[in-house]
């Protein structure tokens, strides 16, 4: 053990009980949530271009390295030969296409451990430096845990694909992906929003019902984003382009075909679909709501920006959902529809936090 001058035994902040640093922990924790939403926007377009069944194998360690030898590249390709997606979507386009597909699937597992390294080590590193409080330690270490999981999530949601009668994964896993990933960002951005703002501004009693319409406004946007993952998962978003009618019908025939109903909820591609357009409807009017009484009701001031940043967003989110299904999802739509999601979230997030009831 090192010894300073007056041999004493030299020990890190942490150790000697330093005072903290929220901003830097901050910064870091708002680092770590960009990082999950770059990787939310790999993985929509890992999804959209049939790139995340490419990878047979979960190797956390080994798997850090791409192929290295024509070898290993054969050896790969063999592997994914043997699925249901390459007999029936992707026979016979060699091994350029395969490495088409692997580069971005590779990618996206690459992206993952980076945020894991990113956290990790800027955890040890301002922990050493006495920048983390004790009182923070419980929450961090469960946010590193949800990461592990969602990393382990991932590998179950792929490993569906894999399945004799799938050609892509199956929608369920998917949407307990895209929510653990969506849940993972929110917790992290508002550990962060908390450090930074840790005091709530008191507001009067009628301001009150703007927090109450934009927490409502939050709530259905985080079920049309759930919903939204049934449509990728099913794609149901292939059919039915066009808007605001279905073809015609406000509901197409067939929304309830399936017996039992409740499986027109997640499987029926006419109800999977309609779902996410009410949802995003009541959202968007909703947020709408939430912005016009900012306007009126509250101050000027951070809060009241929030609230407004937040309308704005969730109107352009809808804007650009309507302009992915017209086109067909395209990928560079779809995936800026993804990407556009998380932004949501983020702006509700944020307007929430600031309009927070004041504690005692």
């Amino acid at each position: 053990m090192p010894f300073d001058t007056s041999g004493q035994p030299l020990m890190p902040p942490a150790e000697r009980g330093g005072h903290g640093n929220p901003r830097a922990v901050a910064s870091w924790l708002l680092g770590v949530a960009a990082l999950i939403w770059i990787m939310v926007a790999i993985g929509g377009a890992t999804r959209l271009t049939g790139s995340g069944l490419s990878i047979m194998e979960w190797a956390p360690l080994s798997g850090a390295l791409p192929p290295l030898s024509d070898a290993e590249w054969r050896r790969l390709y063999d592997l994914y030969r043997t699925i249901p997606q390459y007999e029936l979507l992707n026979a016979g386009f060699g091994m350029e296409g395969f490495k088409r597909i692997f580069w971005l699937e590779w990618i996206h597992r690459a992206w993952g451990r980076l945020i894991g390294l990113a956290y990790l080590g800027g955890f040890l590193f301002l922990w050493w430096r006495g920048a983390i409080g004790r009182a923070l330690l419980p929450r961090l270490g469960v946010l590193f845990l949800l990461g592990g999981l969602q990393g382990a999530i991932g590998w179950f949601m792929v490993a569906s694909g894999f399945q004799a009668d799938r050609t892509a994964v199956s929608p369920y896993r998917l949407v307990l992906h895209l929510g653990m990933a969506f849940l993972l960002f929110g917790l992290i951005l508002w550990t962060a929003l908390g450090l930074l703002r840790p005091q709530a501004q008191a507001i009067a009693p009628r301001q009150g019902s703007v927090r109450r319409q934009v927490q409502a406004a939050f709530w259905l946007a985080a079920l049309t984003m759930l919903a939204g993952g049934f449509v990728a998962g099913t794609r149901a978003g292939f059919t039915w382009n066009s808007f605001p009618l279905m073809d015609g019908s406000l509901l197409p025939p067939g929304a309830f075909a399936l017996d039992p109903w409740w499986e027109n909820l997640t499987k029926n591609l006419a109800l999977v679909q309609w779902n996410h357009r009410l949802l995003a409807t009541l959202a968007l009017l909703s947020g709408i709501g939430a912005g016009v009484a900012a306007w009126r009701r509250l101050p000027a001031g951070f809060a009241r920006r929030a609230a407004l940043a937040f309308s704005a967003t969730l109107g352009a989110q809808y804007l650009l959902g309507v302009a992915t299904l017209v086109h067909a999802v395209p990928v560079a739509l779809g995936t800026l529809h993804q990407t556009v999601a998380v932004g949501v979230l983020a702006a509700g997030l944020c307007a929430w936090h600031a309009l927070r009831e004041p504690r005692g």
